[in-house]
Order: structure tokens, then sequence, then C-alpha cells
């Protein structure tokens, strides 16, 4: 996905790989949190550390060439290896193995993994090249490229945004002399990381906004809970420093360095202009405890970011977001959703937003829309050991009064044994695509979709009314899965009756629909391979 500025009536449509990404999906920063001893073979533009004093990673994309150049280094003297997953796991995953023996001679190989089993050589073609490595101080490093997209069935491509890749390493070298020689089992020596390898855009640097007005949205040295998961929300006034309307014309995103692996995304909502606080005890907690004293914050989007965004986004010239003299919106909500499943102890954040303010009122004000589903069961329900589970939205023009709208979410769970179901969790699923565009509407953020409770009643087979989200969610999780039923179930999820509620904070509205209107689909690039 990514983000948009888009006028007049446009259909649009995105995809997401079963991983939460919202959007305006951007650049990595350099990282300075590197442990191994070795200096890299060249200058890279991209760095990360993959897990402390264990494995590091460089990377450089090459947009002309349509190759990616990777330097990985491990704490080992055995065999490494780096892989592209589609889904999160080892199945389906693109792998790069390699090895430096006690010549000093370098081995690499091209493989794939089909399961959770030792991946296989490629047996189509060999698409990872190595170029060089060696061992140092206990260390080995490798450096290789490969292509974006290798037009291989046993590949994964690397697209713009977040990609999950993998890492493993072995103690000793494969003996390739042996008949059984191969690598040797990674026993608990692996882990991931979600990461952007490649940049939606060309963000500008920071230092093209030096000197411009700016203000912040952060959090002010908040304890993160060692829970795996948590939604943390701060209301903040309005900046009343402006006494007539200004445009931001870009905002950057901080990441508190100390918790780069703990931040998976970043909201701010705009309050509806009917809210009210005491300005001297605005809420500041968990979102559980504060939801209740912000009905009317948490609809309408201002900014969104999350993990593999852009740090900057620049918006178009003509174009900027509106904020203060008798622009309406006088409260915002910064919400940070913090991904722990380590349980780390004794973090405190001060991650946030900041807005740089233009010089000169700009031409049109712009907004952010929503499209997609509730992130609740009754909106999602995704069967697993499906190489492809179609989820479609639509939102016709009485909502937006003259546009319609036709999202989609593609889903692989081909690594999944249980269903997935719509939720607020990292591990949950949400299926959402996020928008600014301009001029702004000011009573319009979001259209989503979910299916009418009586279809679920039919599909699920039972007389009882389901009433609420709980009720189904049970009903769901005791499902027995089969692939017959697999292909039921995309055939409900293409036919079933459908509710849409669309609208801004306090004043949603719903129409219901019997079935989605159809409408042909798009047609992918056909891939085409480096001569």
């Amino acid at each position: 996905m990514g983000q948009q500025s888009f006028r007049g009536t446009p259909i649009m449509q995105s995809y997401v790989i079963i991983q939460f990404l919202l959007l305006l999906l951007v650049k990595v920063e350099k990282s300075d949190e590197i442990s191994s001893p070795i200096e890299p073979f060249t200058t890279y533009k991209n760095s990360a550390e993959l897990e402390r004093n264990v494995a590091d990673l460089w990377w450089t994309v090459d947009d002309a060439e349509r190759e990616i150049m990777f330097e990985l280094h491990v704490k080992t003297t055995g065999w490494i290896a780096l892989g592209i997953s589609p889904a999160g796991g080892m199945s389906g995953a693109d792998i790069g193995v390699g090895w430096v023996d006690r010549a000093g001679k370098v081995h690499f190989q091209d493989r794939h993994s089909f399961s959770t089993s030792r991946p296989v050589i490629d047996n189509t073609t060999t698409d990872w090249f190595h170029l060089q490595g060696r061992e140092q101080n206990g260390w080995t490093s490798i450096q290789f490229k490969r292509l974006l997209d290798t037009c291989d069935s046993m590949d994964v491509p690397i697209r713009s945004g977040t990609n999950v890749l993998i890492f493993a390493y072995g103690l000793v070298d494969p003996d390739m002399s042996r008949s059984d020689g191969d690598i040797s089992y990674h026993d608990s020596r692996r882990g991931s990381r979600m990461i952007p390898l490649r940049s939606y855009g060309s963000p500008s640097s920071e230092e093209k906004f030096v000197g411009l007005d700016s203000f912040e949205f952060r959090a002010s040295n908040y304890h993160v809970p060692s829970d795996e998961s948590t939604y943390y929300c701060k209301v903040y006034k309005a900046p009343n420093h402006f006494q007539t309307k200004r445009h931001a014309i870009a905002n950057h995103v901080l990441i508190d360095s100390a918790n780069r692996d703990l931040i998976h995304h970043m909201v701010v909502y705009e309050c509806d202009p009917a809210a009210t606080f005491d300005d001297a005890n605005l809420p500041d907690d968990a979102c559980d405890n504060v939801y209740v004293q912000v009905p009317l914050c948490m609809s309408n989007s201002a900014s969104v970011w999350a993990i593999g965004g852009d740090y900057i986004e620049e918006f178009p010239e003509e174009a900027g977001y509106p904020v203060g003299g008798n622009f309406p919106v006088k409260y915002y909500v910064l919400e940070i959703h913090y991904d722990n499943p380590k349980r780390a102890l004794n973090r405190t954040d001060n991650s946030g937003i900041r807005f740089y303010m233009g010089k000169e009122l700009r031409q049109h004000d712009i907004g952010f829309l929503s499209f997609g589903t509730g992130p609740n069961p009754a909106s999602l329900a995704i069967p697993p050991q499906v190489n492809r589970f179609i989820v479609d939205s639509y939102c016709d023009p009485k909502a937006s009064q003259g546009d319609a709208f036709a999202t989609r979410c593609v889903y692989n769970t081909m690594n999944k044994k249980e269903i997935t179901l719509g939720g607020l969790r990292t591990k949950d699923e949400m299926c959402l695509h996020i928008f600014s565009y301009y001029p702004r509407m000011n009573n319009y953020y979001s259209c989503f979709t979910r299916n009418d409770m009586l279809a679920w009643q039919t599909i699920l087979n039972t007389s009882s009314p389901i009433i609420d989200n709980r009720a189904l969610n049970q009903l769901l999780l005791d499902m027995k899965w089969t692939p017959a039923l697999a292909v039921k179930w995309q055939e409900f999820y293409n036919n079933a009756s459908r509710v849409n509620y669309f609208g801004s904070a306090g004043h949603f509205e719903e129409e219901f629909f019997s079935a989605l209107p159809k409408y042909e689909d798009l047609k992918s690039l056909e891939c085409r391979k480096k001569q």
C-alpha cells in the first residue's frame, strides 16, 4: 500500500499480506545500534541490528538495476542465512544460505522453504549471488545480492513497504563432501524482523524544514507495560499560538531510539469539535482506560504511521494540513501501539509526531479517508492454510456524495493452523486503507464494511441470534477447518450481505447491501526479469 493524494472519482485498490500494514509506509533510518566488530565491505544506505550482539544487516537498493545488495554479519563461524518471508514464518520463504570455509572460500546457496523443515536448494534458477565474505573475531560476514523481483515462483518479491525478514545460523560449516553434510538444524538460533527494505518514495530530509514553525504530539516518559500488546492514548489541545489558519506542509515521526523494537504504529486522531475536556487534566493513559473519555476522538485520522513507514511525509505543494485560526478541531489524541512479545521491562518512551508549518497558506486543505473493515471478528475471520483469501470492501457515492471506493485485502495464511480474527493485537489482523486527499471534507473520515450478523448466523448454521462480537468470536474459534470449508468460506465472503458504516466520530450512518457490487479487478503487472 502507499499513501496517495487524489482528485476526481477514482476506484482504489490495495493489497495486504497477513501483516497489519497501515500506510504512509516508508524508509528505515540508519541504525547506530550495531554489534558486529567487523567493518562492512562498503558503505550502505541502510542498516539494522537484527539481534543484539548476534546479527546485523546492511543493505542498499539499486532501483535502476532493480536489485538489492545485502551484507549479513552473524556471531558464528558456522553457516548463516537470511530469508524473505511472505507471511512471517519459514513456510514459503526465499532464503540465501552461506558460509566461509577454513580456506577462506565463500559458499552460498539459493534455497526455498516449503514448510518448517530444512529449506531445499532452489531447483528452478539461482537468484542469490554472493560477492565476498570473511570470518573474523568469531563473526561471519557475507555480502550478497539478488533482484528485487526474480520472476521465480520459488522466490519472494521485495516490494515497497514492510518486508518480513527471517535469519538463522549454525555453529559449524556444512561438510559438502558427505551425503549428510547439509546445513544443521538451527535450534533456537533464529529470529525475524519486520523491516522496510524499499521506500515508497523519496522522502525529503529534515534539513529542508529547519527554521519553520512546528508543534509536536508525543509521549512524555511513558512507562511501557510489560504486556505483549499495549495501546497508549494521550489527549492534546490544538496549538493555540496560530491566530489565523496555517498549513502543516510535512510531518516527522519521532521514534524513541531506545524503543525501535516496540513501536508498531502511531495514529493522531482529530476530536470532533463537540468534544470538551478539562485542559488542566487531559486524559493520558492506556487506551482501555481512556476510551470512555474520548468517544468523539477515536475515528477521525489526522496522521498515520506504521512500522515500515517513512519517518518524514511531505504534502503536495498545493495542499496542507489545516491548523489554528477558525479550523474547528480543538483537541487531538495520539495513539501508540507497543508490540512487546518479549515482555521487556523498565522501558520509558517519548515517541510522537512533529508537524512542520508552511510560511504561506496553500490552495487546499488536506483530509484523511479510511476504508476497509473494522478490527473485529464480524469484519475479519480468515481461515488457516489458504494461499489467497480475499476480503473486499465497498463504499458507494452516498457516503462521499459523488465518489465510489472499492478496496481489497489479500491474505496468505499457509503458515497458520488456526483462524485469524480481526482485532487490535499484532497477532490479530486488520484490513485498512488510509488515504490523504484534497480538497478536504469535514464530515467524512471513514467508510467501513462488515458482514451482516444474519449472514454470520447462516454460515455458522445457528438458530440463535448473534448479538455481539464476543459471541461470534467464540463460535469462530471453535470451528474445525478443512480445505472444503476454506473454499466455502471464500464463497461466503464473496456473496455475504454487508453493512457499511460511514461518516465521522459521533455522526456515523449505516447502509445495508444484500451483496457488494461486482467490479473488474485490476490486473497485476507482469513480472519482467532483467536481461
